[in-house]
């Protein structure tokens, strides 16, 4: 009767409307799946409607024309080696400025700091023309850079917050046992940074996965393009492919919301982790 007596109008308020917002934010993946199914006069006639067949032939033809395992490869050896660089260089370069809080350290983390408010549309201009004197353009490698230099100010940020709830007699007791500061950090430090890792891993997963507009300035080789790249080949100036554009976005949202799911576990430990440190 006790358990009765909890569940009260507001709790039945409070699901209600958590349920009606689940439904809010699927109804786009809704349109994007089911609109992928069916053949271009079907979905101009009505997008709302089931379709009345599984019309695959759209994602075969998206498979040759967007050269998908291409393109899925360029995502993917650019987002990998993005997100190896820019936590390992991030989760250093913080460490030093939380254990070496030097006036000079303080003002480098300042101006990562204030690198984070700075649109990156207020840059585009001077990126490209840097970009093309140093040899970054159309270099997987040249993107990746410039995913560093982007991502670190952020990266940084979160891992300085961190880094101050992490006990320092850990460090100390292991600097008394004879180990080096590069084996204080690898072997003490960064395994315990490892729920902070894995949020920035996803969040930088789903910026650079999902970008566009970076790419599309410095890619210009048609066999580098990333997935959003050759999506986006299906808008044309005067007419939209929609039906093989949502079967194109379809396939490349999918290996992302896998990510995400295999790494479900351990989203909630390091939610839960960064709670209790906090």
């Amino acid at each position: 009767m006790a358990s009765i007596k909890k569940y009260t109008g507001r709790l039945f308020g409070l699901e209600v409307l958590g349920i009606l917002l689940a439904l809010l934010f699927l109804v786009p993946f809704y349109f994007v799946i089911a609109n992928s199914l069916k053949t271009f006069p079907e979905l101009a006639a009505n997008t709302a409607k089931l379709p009345s067949s599984l019309y695959l032939d759209n994602y075969t033809k998206v498979w040759s024309i967007m050269k998908f395992p291409q393109a899925f490869f360029n995502s993917l050896f650019i987002t990998v080696l993005s997100n190896a660089g820019l936590v390992i260089i991030s989760s250093m370069a913080a460490y030093r400025m939380v254990r070496r809080s030097t006036k000079f350290n303080n003002l480098v983390f300042l101006a990562f700091v204030a690198a984070m408010v700075i649109p990156f549309q207020s840059i585009m201009i001077p990126l490209v023309r840097v970009a093309s004197q140093v040899g970054f353009m159309d270099s997987k490698l040249g993107l990746i850079a410039c995913y560093y230099g982007f991502g670190v100010s952020l990266n940084v940020f979160l891992y300085h917050g961190f880094i101050k709830s992490i006990p320092l007699e850990i460090e100390e007791s292991a600097k008394v046992d004879g180990s080096s500061a590069y084996g204080v950090f690898w072997k003490i430090v960064f395994p315990l940074l490892k729920p902070m890792s894995i949020t920035i891993i996803i969040l930088n997963s789903l910026w650079i996965w999902n970008d566009y507009l970076l790419p599309s300035l410095v890619l210009g080789n048609p066999e580098l393009r990333t997935i959003p790249l050759a999506t986006f080949s299906f808008f044309g100036q005067y007419t939209k492919q929609w039906d093989l554009a949502l079967a194109g976005l379809t396939l490349s949202v999918l290996p992302i919301v896998i990510f995400f799911l295999f790494l479900q576990k351990h989203i909630v430990e390091g939610i839960t982790a960064g709670s209790v440190k906090g």
